[in-house]
C-alpha cells in the first residue's frame, strides 16, 4: 500500500507538471492581449529602473522601441542618456522627478553620444552633417536664406516686416512666421534650440535635424539617422534612411539612387541582404549592390568605417558651382582617391574611368553655363538692370533655379548613374533656364529697362 501511494504521489506531481506546461504552451499560442508589464529586477540601478516602469506606462511607444534595441542588451537605459547635471542650460525636471536632486533633458545631442562613440562623434562633427548643416539655415552670414524663410515663405513681406538676423530665429518673428523654417527647413538642416523659463525647449525649435544647436553649445542629433529609440545600424544602412532629407527638386538622391542600377538591385533583392554585421564587416556578399552608406561611409575592402560623409567626395555637387572640395567641405583629390577604391570592390577600371571622366565632363558642362550667367549678372547689375529685390526680378529668381534645382539635378544624376536625372529633369532644363535668362539680359540691354513684373513662373522648373 506504501508503494502504492508512492507511485500515486509521482503520477500526481507528473500531472502538475504536465498541466503547467500545457498552460505556457497555450500561452505562447495565443496573444496576450492584457496590458504589458515590463519588470526588470536586474541589470539597471534603483533610479534607472524608475525611469523605465514609468515610462513603460505612459509612453510604451518610447519604450518597446528601446527594449528592442542594443543598448537595452548592454545596460543602457533612460537614465544613462538623458539625465544631465543641475547646472546645465538643458536642466529640467519631469513629473517623476520633482522634489528629487536628479535633473533631465529631453534633447541629447552628439555629445552625450561621444561618451562611448568618440570617434564616430569627432568624424562627424567635421562632416556636412554638423555646423554646415544648420550653418546653412540659421547663420547670420546666410542671411538671404534666413530671409527666404521668414520674409518671404513666412508672410513678413505682406507687411514690410522688418527682422533682425542674428543666429538661429529673429526675435521678431512670431510663431505663424516661424512655420515655414520649422516645418521645412528645420527638421533636416536643424537650428539653434531656444529654451523657455523650465529649460525646455520653445518656438518649434526642437526636435530639430542633423546640425541643431543646443543650448550647452554643442552640435549634431545622431538620432536623425538612427532613429530613436531603437538606435539602428541596421536601418542606418538603408537608403530610407537618406532619403528622409535628399529627396525633392532641388536634391533627388532617394530618387536618383532608386532609378540607377545599385537602386534597381537594391529594390529587387535587397529584403534578402544582411544588414546587421558589425561596422567595418559588412561588406560585398552582405549586399550585392551598394547603398548610399556603402559608398559614403562603410568601411569596404581596406577603408574603414567613416562618419564624415564628405571624407570621400571630389567634388562639391551642392552649390552654385562645381569646385574640387577643399577647406571645411573636405579634401576632394584624397576623396577621388578614397572613393575609387570603393568602387573597385565591384567594378573594373575601364567601367570606373568612364564612369568618373563622364562625372567630370557632366561638371564642366553645368560649370559653363554657370560661368555664363554670373557674366551676364555681373554686366547687368553694372548697367544697374538688376532688381533690387531678388524673388521679383526674373533673371535672379531663374539664375536661382539654374544650380539650385535643374543644376543640382543635372551633375548629382551623372554622378550617381540616373540618366533620367541628368538628362530631362537636369541638362534639358539647364539649357531652357539659361535661355530664358539670356532672352531677359538682351532685352534689358537693348531698352535699358527691368520688366515691370517677373516673366517667371513661381513654382519653378520641376
Amino acid at each position: 500500500m506504501k508503494y502504492s501511494l508512492s507511485r500515486i504521489g509521482i503520477m500526481c506531481l507528473a500531472l502538475l507538471v504536465a498541466g503547467t506546461v500545457a498552460v505556457a504552451s497555450a500561452q505562447t499560442q495565443y496573444p496576450n492581449l492584457a496590458p504589458k508589464e515590463l519588470v526588470i529586477k536586474r541589470g539597471f540601478t534603483k533610479e534607472a529602473l524608475s525611469c523605465i516602469e514609468c515610462h513603460g506606462k505612459k509612453m510604451p511607444g518610447i519604450l518597446e522601441g528601446w527594449r528592442a534595441s542594443r543598448m537595452a542588451s548592454a545596460g543602457i537605459s533612460c537614465y544613462d542618456c538623458h539625465v544631465v547635471e543641475k547646472t546645465s542650460p538643458m536642466a529640467s525636471q519631469c513629473e517623476g522627478l520633482k522634489g528629487t536632486k536628479i535633473f533631465i533633458s529631453p534633447m541629447v545631442s552628439s555629445k552625450t553620444c561621444s561618451r562611448c562613440h568618440p570617434q564616430e562623434v569627432e568624424q562627424f562633427l567635421k562632416s556636412g552633417h554638423a555646423e554646415l548643416a544648420s550653418g546653412a539655415v540659421t547663420s547670420p552670414e546666410r542671411a538671404g536664406l534666413s530671409k527666404l524663410q521668414f520674409y518671404y515663405e513666412g508672410g513678413g513681406f505682406m507687411t514690410q516686416k522688418k527682422f533682425t538676423w542674428t543666429w538661429g530665429t529673429p526675435k521678431e518673428a512670431t510663431n505663424i512666421e516661424r512655420a515655414a523654417r520649422a516645418s521645412g527647413c528645420q527638421p533636416c538642416h536643424g537650428t539653434k534650440v531656444e529654451l523657455g523659463p523650465d529649460n525646455k525647449p520653445i518656438n518649434e525649435t526642437w526636435p530639430g535635424g542633423v546640425g541643431t544647436i543646443y543650448p550647452d553649445g554643442s552640435v549634431g542629433t545622431c538620432s536623425v539617422c538612427h532613429e530613436r529609440h531603437v538606435f539602428s545600424k541596421a536601418d542606418a544602412r538603408k537608403p530610407e534612411a537618406c532619403g528622409a532629407c535628399h529627396l525633392g527638386p532641388d536634391h533627388p538622391n532617394i530618387e536618383i539612387f532608386m532609378e540607377s542600377k545599385h537602386g534597381q538591385l537594391f529594390l529587387t533583392q535587397g529584403d534578402e541582404w544582411k544588414f546587421d554585421s558589425p561596422p567595418d564587416a559588412w561588406e560585398p556578399g552582405d549586399y550585392l549592390a551598394p547603398t548610399c552608406a556603402v559608398c559614403h561611409m562603410s568601411g569596404i575592402g581596406d577603408l574603414a568605417t567613416t562618419h564624415n560623409v564628405q571624407e570621400r567626395l571630389k567634388w562639391d555637387l551642392m552649390h552654385k558651382k562645381s569646385v574640387v572640395r577643399s577647406g571645411n567641405r573636405g579634401d576632394g583629390v584624397k576623396g577621388e582617391k578614397l572613393m575609387l577604391k570603393v568602387c573597385a570592390n565591384c567594378h573594373g577600371p575601364s567601367h570606373i574611368k568612364s564612369q568618373r571622366d563622364m562625372l567630370d565632363n557632366s561638371v564642366g558642362l553645368y560649370n559653363k553655363y554657370w560661368d555664363g550667367a554670373v557674366k551676364m549678372k555681373a554686366e547687368l547689375k553694372e548697367k544697374g538692370l538688376l532688381g533690387k529685390d531678388p524673388w521679383q526680378d526674373g533673371f535672379q529668381e531663374l539664375a536661382y533655379y539654374l544650380w539650385h534645382h535643374v543644376g543640382r539635378r543635372a551633375r548629382q544624376g551623372a554622378a550617381m548613374g540616373a540618366p533620367d536625372y541628368a538628362h530631362w529633369h537636369g541638362f534639358f532644363q539647364v539649357f531652357q533656364v539659361y535661355q530664358d535668362m539670356e532672352n531677359i539680359y538682351n532685352k534689358r540691354l537693348k531698352t535699358g529697362k527691368v520688366e515691370e513684373y517677373s516673366p517667371v513662373i513661381s513654382s519653378a522648373p520641376y
